[in-house]
């Protein structure tokens, strides 16, 4: 049941045209709970879809009452007009459920430059259709409406004691990270106050979302948004709670990667014995970004040295002499060398381990990318289409 898992909210998602092919592609999740506390994390692109400028506003006093997300169309440099977009539609989801405009998030995903008149009036439709529709069960269809490019709906559930968190995600290009990446609504029925929901949601992302850089690419409508509802009336440990909000964002966080649009490897990076953690982002993060490294990985090829030469554009502390590389398991660069054959290494299996080892300190990062494929071109040349 996805978003609906936890007690308290309802869901739906429903088809207005939107989408050419006729399949949904607007959702609503509104929390039905005592408690109406809401968090989000938003993309750090400067250019921010209008959405997301009135989702920014709406947050500040950390109550959200419903969330309405569409499909079909970014509603992104549509200027005022597109603006005002955003605001009736929460002003239409606020008057049918009785609340204030104010505590109703907006998301949409799609084209850049989608939003003109056609646009609105098929976004209002499908609030009120929505609003019509929802249900403790509406969870699937809210997470069908929100895809893309997706080829898979993504969704993830966790129950702790007495409480559960409840999640669905979109994405699969454009991921990149910037406080957090695509589309995600997570729901929970445990006790919050809005300041503790906001704490955990930005440790969370931090170590997944923002950990996922598939194609180095930033998204204007990325969104990351927490409802905690309260009807469980149970307030977790708070140490227990961020571990299962961990657990569901990493989890969407392997899913988004594996649905990465044209991808035929699912690569992680894992950077170990850096001086700190943000050298060990910063160096990931170069791999994950250098198109000569995942073009190799597209063609099989343990090319180790196109990771040296990524990491050593980093300013992060190590001697560049003095670093070891494993690819599925086998050293292949010892000492800033080469170890074993490149022959040892079996590149075919479409999940890829790379292993960096710095040798100048005890900490440590994992980055999530894919590789550059043939398919991923098409696919985003062809998209607007």
């Amino acid at each position: 049941m996805t978003v609906t898992a936890p007690a308290g909210f309802d869901a739906a998602g429903v088809a207005v045209g939107l989408k050419s092919t006729g399949k949904p592609d607007v959702a609503l999740v509104v929390n039905r709970g005592p408690l109406k506390v809401g968090a989000a994390v938003f993309t750090s692109n400067r250019a921010k879809a209008n959405p997301i400028i009135w989702s920014q506003q709406a947050i500040k006093d950390g109550v959200v009452e419903a969330i309405v997300l569409n499909s079909g169309g970014a509603n992104c440099f549509t200027g005022s007009f597109g603006f005002q977009t955003a605001h009736q539609t929460a002003e239409k989801a606020a008057t049918i459920l009785g609340v204030s405009p104010g505590d109703v998030l907006v998301c949409s995903t799609g084209l850049i430059g989608t939003g003109d008149e056609v646009f609105r009036a098929k976004v209002l439709q499908g609030v009120e259709a929505s609003a019509a529709a929802l249900s403790p069960e509406g969870g699937q269809d809210a997470a069908h409406a929100i895809m893309t490019t997706d080829s898979v709906a993504k969704t993830s559930v966790v129950a702790g004691e007495g409480w559960t968190i409840g999640a669905m995600a979109k994405g699969a290009g454009m991921l990149a990270p910037g406080l957090a990446t695509m589309l995600v609504v997570i729901t929970t029925d445990a006790v919050l106050d809005s300041a503790t929901a906001d704490a955990h949601l930005r440790a969370a992302t931090r170590v997944s979302f923002d950990r996922l850089d598939s194609d180095g690419c930033m998204s204007t409508n990325d969104q990351v948004t927490l409802m905690a509802s309260g009807a469980s009336g149970v307030a977790p440990d708070a140490v227990v709670f961020r571990s299962a909000l961990i657990d569901v964002c990493d989890d969407l966080a392997r899913q988004l990667q594996g649905d990465a649009e044209g991808a035929s490897h699912d690569i992680t990076i894992r950077v170990e014995h850096a001086l700190t953690e943000d050298d060990a982002v910063e160096v990931g993060r170069s791999i994950a970004r250098n198109n000569l490294f995942k073009a190799a990985i597209f063609g099989n090829d343990p090319n180790w040295g196109r990771v040296l030469a990524a990491i050593g554009t980093t300013q992060a502390e190590f001697d560049p002499y003095d670093v070891d590389v494993w690819m599925n398991g086998v050293r292949v660069c010892t000492a800033g060398g080469a170890d074993r054959p490149r022959e040892d290494v079996d590149l075919t299996p479409r999940a890829t381990d790379l292993l960096v080892d710095l040798r100048v300190g005890d900490a440590s990062a994992t980055i999530r990318t894919n590789d550059l494929t043939h398919d991923y071109v098409h696919e985003n040349s062809a998209y607007s289409s």
